[in-house]
């Protein structure tokens, strides 16, 4: 289905899943509805905190301050005002702004929030932040603010232009006021009553929302390092006499259970099928470096990560992270700490280690394809030197026989196996915990923060380190197998993936150029080679 092609994503009460939002939140033409059931719950979560309200009872944010004023008292007749207070306070966010999908799936991520009955806004409330995504309203959110209690800054950023304040970028990505933007969508600004203010900021919705589209980032890098790695098993094979491929046997895979390491070795054996390294090699080394042998132990505990961050994703956005809960089904309004996502957190910190993980093997398995690359460039030399001395020595620089225009342009620029170790050495920093930093805040009452916003932030990053890391591998593998020509059939996958760059480096483009050509083909390649079955699913 095009991109452009409009869908919708209906949300009642039942479990919402974590690609679900991330696909919403990436198509801007996706429509996104509450049902009945979701309305009536809403609608129910906002009778339980009219009811608190009218008993004249002390609730935290709905008629007191906030942080280390949680005991102070708001009168009655301020209740109105203090909501535009409660925005304007938190809108305090810096550094650039997050792009659309993210913006989105911040905006989507709270509304799934609302749709669970624990936050008391009105079912109106909730529908016009359905309004939001739907019309193309799109909020200036800046990217730093939250210490991971609640995503408070990205959150009152959308909660600002709700009530007609804020920024928003414009259809031509103008900054324009957010009054304007809610005018050219057909809405009119949102008037907040009682304790909804605090329900619009105190979620983490950022985090969960940003995190679902790195979880579908993480999701396929997973496939990417099973292609790289695949096709490396093939290039030492021609080379060098390796490409064992015992370790990748189901006998093997079915000797230690670990989560994810079956599907690495099995998506290694779906990519060499059909090839000539399915069949017996007497010859074939004994065993290969670790990089090789132990790729599906590395890419299986990165596999099993990628799942644990899925539920912890799907516990936040099923759960209510709401301070103070309203508990639809006792009646009463509960002050708690669900809104601290640590589950989240240590997820995103443990997923940079694992990256990190998988980019050393990765690196280590270049530098076992740079001795052919070198035996090739010697032969290349050496039938260059021979041309122009056969064309005798009178020829000037810009003639034919030179010796700039003898030795061709190689298709693989020659140290792309350095930028490959300085891109290892980022994912390593990167690797460092983030979590562990937050100061003490609010007069000492907020003395423990998740950092998760920061973690995922670190986490992004080394996404798009390793992607690349990963796509010099896959590139250096490939124009090795193109040069060794075909006298030996690639497997059906990896041959498919060789097809596709080759057209790439016969371009001969610049370093930078190649890499980036060459991500966005891998990953059509990969969603051609890992066809997903009907239901979505899939053992890759």
């Amino acid at each position: 289905m095009g991109s452009s092609e409009p869908r919708t994503l209906v949300l009642g009460t039942a479990p919402v899943r974590a690609e679900d939002v991330a696909l919403a939140a990436s198509n801007p033409a996706f429509h996104v509805e509450l049902n009945q059931d979701a309305l009536s719950l809403i609608g129910r979560s906002r009778d339980v905190l009219e009811r608190t309200a009218a008993s004249g009872q002390r609730v935290y944010g709905l008629n007191t301050l906030l942080g280390s004023g949680r005991d102070t008292d708001v009168e009655e007749k301020s209740l109105l005002t203090y909501q535009v207070q409660v925005v304007r306070y938190h809108n305090s966010g810096v550094g650039s702004y997050l792009d659309r999908p993210a913006a989105r799936a911040v905006i989507l991520a709270r509304l799934v929030g609302f749709s669970r009955g624990g936050s008391g806004v009105r079912p109106e409330t909730a529908n016009f932040y359905a309004g939001l995504l739907n019309r193309g309203v799109l909020p200036a959110i800046p990217r730093e603010g939250s210490v991971g209690s609640s995503d408070l800054t990205q959150l009152a950023a959308v909660a600002a232009v709700a009530i007609g304040e804020g920024e928003a970028f414009d259809a031509d990505g103008a900054l324009v006021p957010g009054a304007k933007a809610l005018a050219d969508a057909g809405l009119q600004p949102l008037v907040l009553a009682p304790g909804e203010a605090l329900a619009l900021v105190s979620a983490n919705a950022y985090s969960v929302g940003a995190g679902t589209l790195a979880l579908l980032r993480l999701q396929h890098l997973a496939k990417l390092a099973d292609v790289a790695l695949s096709l490396s098993l093939e290039s030492i094979a021609r080379y060098d006499g390796g490409g064992n491929l015992s370790p990748f046997s189901p006998a093997i895979q079915a000797a230690k259970a670990v989560d994810g390491q079956g599907d690495s070795a099995a998506a290694v054996r779906h990519l060499l099928s059909g090839g000539w390294m399915e069949d017996v090699r007497p010859e074939v080394s004994v065993q290969d470096a670790l990089s090789f042998r132990a790729a599906p132990q590395t890419h299986g505990a990165f596999r099993s990560l990628v799942t644990q961050l899925g539920v912890a994703l799907e516990v936040e956005l099923n759960g209510r992270g709401d301070n103070p809960l309203v508990d639809v089904e006792s009646g009463l309004m509960v002050s708690g700490g669900n809104f601290q996502p640590m589950q989240l957190a240590l997820a995103f910190e443990g997923l940079r280690v694992a990256l990190a993980h998988v980019g050393i093997s990765s690196e280590r398995r270049i530098a076992k394809l740079y001795p052919p690359q070198r035996a090739i460039r010697a032969r290349h030399l050496k039938a260059a030197s021979t041309q122009v001395s056969s064309a005798g020595s009178g020829t000037g620089p810009g003639s034919e026989s030179s010796p700039a225009s003898a030795l061709a342009q190689e298709e693989l620029p020659g140290l792309l196996w350095y930028s490959a170790a300085g891109l290892l050495a980022e994912l390593k920093f990167l690797a460092a915990p983030a979590t562990l930093g937050a100061p003490t805040l609010s007069a000492d009452v907020e003395d423990h923060s998740t950092l998760a916003p920061l973690a995922l932030q670190q986490l992004e990053k080394s996404v798009e380190v390793l992607e690349k890391l990963l796509t010099i591998e896959a590139v250096t593998a490939s124009y090795l197998l193109l040069e060794a020509g075909a006298a030996q059939p690639l497997g059906k996958g990896t041959g498919v993936v060789v097809g596709r760059l080759a057209d790439v480096l016969a371009d001969r483009p610049s370093a930078p150029d190649l890499v980036e050509r060459a991500r966005t083909e891998l990953r059509g390649a990969v969603d051609q080679v890992f066809p997903e079955s009907e239901d979505g699913g899939g053992s890759w």
